[in-house]
């Protein structure tokens, strides 16, 4: 379970009431409203859980924000705060995606430029990691709405992960928008008490959010996890990435 007295004493938005104003005037010009002119959290700190563990004997989780789900489920609609748990044996012929935000191309040639299933599954073959986990969490991140990813889709993410005793989490987003959405549901699994690394290229908006770990180069949106039918680019960076978890 989920220690909540400890979240609720880390503000994962740390100044609600500016956000809170500056997204109702983004909001309230309706069609008017440009992505561009997206008023992006802005936090100072962040929540840090240290590693208890090294990778080796690490239960690693794998949460995505390109909104993939099970051919044949309901659709995950662009907005809404919720996920799906997918077991990591399902092929990926079989997943579909809701890709608001970003350019589904990449992740339609190889999944594992976004969702690296099959890169995870090697490094714990190779004994890079103890295990990954059996299912992994995948939810679309163009959710504007930062009170909605904080207030009902991490915690209710973040339980799973507890109940699945994850030891360490892999956030990657896919938009723009959704690096703001992996940085807050990184917050608030740290808070938890699962340490987490969130994969990034964008610099600007990780900044300003501050997930507690980040592991930022410069790729593409779209094929964040490394660029598609390239394994051993996908190999280094993820690699890179997960070092940055080890005490």
């Amino acid at each position: 379970m989920i220690p909540k007295a400890r979240i609720e004493t880390v503000e994962i938005i740390e100044d609600l009431n500016d956000w809170q104003r500056r997204y109702d005037s983004w909001s309230s010009a309706g069609p008017n409203r440009s992505d561009s002119d997206y008023p992006f959290v802005k936090n100072r700190r962040a929540p840090f859980t240290p590693a208890r563990r090294a990778l080796p004997m690490l239960n690693l989780a794998l949460v995505s924000t390109a909104g993939a789900y099970i051919d044949g489920s309901p659709e995950l609609n662009p907005d809404e705060p919720v996920f799906r748990e997918i077991p990591i044996e399902v092929e990926a012929s079989d997943l579909l995606f809701t890709a608001k935000g970003y350019d589904p191309a990449a992740i339609n040639q190889d999944i594992n430029s976004q969702v690296p299933v099959e890169r995870l599954l090697e490094f714990e073959r190779n004994g890079v990691i103890g295990q990954l986990n059996p299912v992994f969490w995948s939810f679309s991140g163009f959710i504007p709405d930062a009170n909605s990813v904080v207030n009902e889709l991490a915690p209710a993410l973040a339980e799973r992960l507890h109940r699945y005793e994850v030891q360490a989490a892999l956030i990657i987003p896919a938009s723009r928008l959704c690096h703001q959405s992996a940085g807050l549901v990184a917050r608030v699994i740290e808070a938890s008490g699962i340490p987490t690394m969130t994969l990034a290229v964008l610099k600007d908006v990780v900044e300003s959010v501050r997930p507690p770990r980040v592991a930022l180069y410069a790729g593409e949106l779209g094929s964040v996890a490394g660029k598609p039918n390239f394994p051993e680019h996908q190999r280094r960076i993820l690699d890179e990435a997960l070092r940055l978890i080890e005490p």
